[in-house]
C-alpha cells in the first residue's frame, strides 16, 4: 500500500495534546492521526447507515419528524421511570 505525505495545520494547544497522547501510547504523531482519521470515517459511515435506514423506514411508514420526536420523548419518559 502506498502512502502520501500531507501537510496539516493545527492550533498549538491541539498539537500539544496530540503529542502528549502519542507519547503516552508509544506511537508516532502520524500513527495517532491515521487512527483518529480511520475512527472518524468509520463512525461517520455507521451513522450514515443508521440515518439512511431510519429515513427509509420512516418513508415506508409515512412518519413525520413530529412522530419521531414524540416517540423519542415517550421512550425517554419510560426509561427514566
Amino acid at each position: 500500500m502506498s502512502t502520501v505525505t500531507v501537510n496539516i495545520s493545527f492550533q498549538d494547544r491541539l498539537l500539544v495534546n496530540i503529542d502528549r497522547i502519542a507519547r503516552r501510547e508509544s506511537r508516532s504523531r502520524s500513527e495517532l492521526l491515521r487512527e483518529a482519521a480511520r475512527s472518524y470515517i468509520e463512525r461517520k459511515e455507521r451513522w450514515n447507515k443508521i440515518f439512511n435506514e431510519t429515513s427509509i423506514q420512516s418513508d415506508k411508514k409515512s412518519l413525520t419528524e413530529k412522530d419521531v420526536l414524540e416517540e423519542i420523548s415517550r421512550y425517554r419518559s419510560e426509561k427514566s421511570r
